[in-house]
């Protein structure tokens, strides 16, 4: 029992239509890959799918510009011709607004304002005075932050400087020699400065204060010259 026929219309729902899509695909790249064995013929093949998927298919011993030329000559068309008008229009449109901005730059910038009347030098002027209040006030924005900045690394540089003075301080009380405390009468004081020696007493004090045990070993000494 033979198939039955296939009725030739859009398949409406999605996934059959791509499983259609892919056997078919299949069969034709088959017979076209035949052909080019077969019959020694140049074969191009080009398929776009529904989601916008390209599949292609070209001979081995050809490519598709050779064959789209030899087509042109064929059937005396150009086929690059609208893609190239298409380009000189994106062209031309490019360069009119070049134009017109440079001619706009160069009217910021003082020039070319013979052309200009009286309604357009004061919408010009406007657009200058905008552009100025912009940059003044931008040029204020990085002050500001340039001076938050500073002020963060002058506070920073002083915790730094203020600890390690203490850690300074801490360290040299740690290690600072005793002090000599002179103690005496102040008459012997006196009458050894006039060349009278007499009895002149000092006593030697630790500064060091913590260590309860230094205080009954190292107590005060007094030291007695005649």
């Amino acid at each position: 029992m033979g198939r039955g026929k296939i009725e030739i219309k859009k398949i409406e729902n999605i996934t059959n239509r791509q499983v259609t899509f892919s056997k078919r695909r299949a069969g034709i790249v088959k017979k076209a890959k035949e052909l080019t064995v077969l019959c020694d013929a140049e074969v191009s093949l080009l398929m776009v799918s529904s989601t916008g998927k390209i599949h292609e298919y070209i001979s081995p011993s050809s490519t598709h510009k050779n064959i789209y030329d030899r087509y042109q000559q064929a059937s005396g068309t150009n086929l690059w011709q609208p893609h190239y008008e298409r380009m000189q229009e994106t062209l031309q449109k490019l360069k009119e607004t070049n134009n017109k901005l440079r001619k706009e730059i160069r009217q910021r910038n003082g020039e070319d304002l013979d052309e200009l009347n009286f309604q357009q030098l004061c919408g010009l002027e406007q657009n200058m005075e905008k552009s100025v209040e912009c940059v003044r006030n931008r040029k204020f924005h990085v002050i500001t932050t340039s001076s938050d900045t500073l002020k963060k690394k002058m506070k920073n540089h002083e915790e730094t400087y203020n600890s390690l003075l203490r850690q300074f301080e801490e360290r040299d009380a740690d290690f600072r020699f005793p002090s000599l405390d002179f103690e005496g009468d102040y008459q012997s004081t006196i009458e050894f400065a006039n060349g009278n020696p007499q009895i002149f007493a000092f006593r030697l004090q630790p500064r060091l204060q913590s260590n309860l045990q230094d205080e009954e070993a190292y107590g005060s000494y007094g030291l007695s010259l005649a």
